[in-house]
């Protein structure tokens, strides 16, 4: 993303370039996606005047599909896999201590906003389960211990201390 231009800006530099019509809504609703992470709601209107359609309309489109987020995105994303290996394996156990350990509930965001707690339904690992995907990372074998030690390290990573060695390095 261009930095200096506000969503709206950068929407309207890229609506310059694409078609009116509204078959090409769900393409346009990923290339915002790829540009921001997700769909900022500030942009709805803009969408809606180009492909003349209800802001409603647009809504409902990013909510029916499961790749589009209409809410900024945490810095850090927990999944627990909830499949059949990882239940019979304590998934259920594994979210309660994750929620507790994070003191929220899955489907919610914490500690302004930079964890969240999601339960997705399969991570296809059932030969390693319970697993848990951190940041995009698989966690495998998940106990409540390695949940504690991972909360651990995602409190660690964003401390005042290690923030600022990671802007010193910039």
């Amino acid at each position: 993303m261009n930095s200096n231009l506000k969503p709206q800006e950068r929407i309207r530099q890229l609506l310059r370039h694409y078609p009116r019509e509204r078959h090409h809504l769900i393409n346009f609703l990923h290339l915002v996606q790829a540009e921001f992470g997700y769909l900022p709601e500030e942009v709805v209107e803009l969408l809606s005047e180009h492909f003349s359609v209800s802001p409603a309309e647009i809504f409902g489109v990013a909510t029916f599909y499961s790749s589009f987020r209409i809410d900024r995105p945490a810095e850090h994303e927990i999944q627990v896999c909830q499949g059949t290996a990882c239940h019979v394996r304590g998934a259920e156990a594994i979210l309660e201590e994750f929620s507790r350990q994070l003191d929220k509930y899955y489907g919610e965001q914490n500690w302004s906003g930079k964890v969240s707690l999601k339960k997705v339904n399969c991570l296809g690992c059932c030969a390693i389960s319970p697993v848990a995907m951190v940041d995009g990372l698989l966690e495998s074998r998940v106990t409540p211990a390695k949940v504690k030690a991972i909360v651990r390290k995602l409190s660690k990573n964003d401390s005042p201390e290690s923030q600022r060695e990671r802007d010193e390095q910039e």
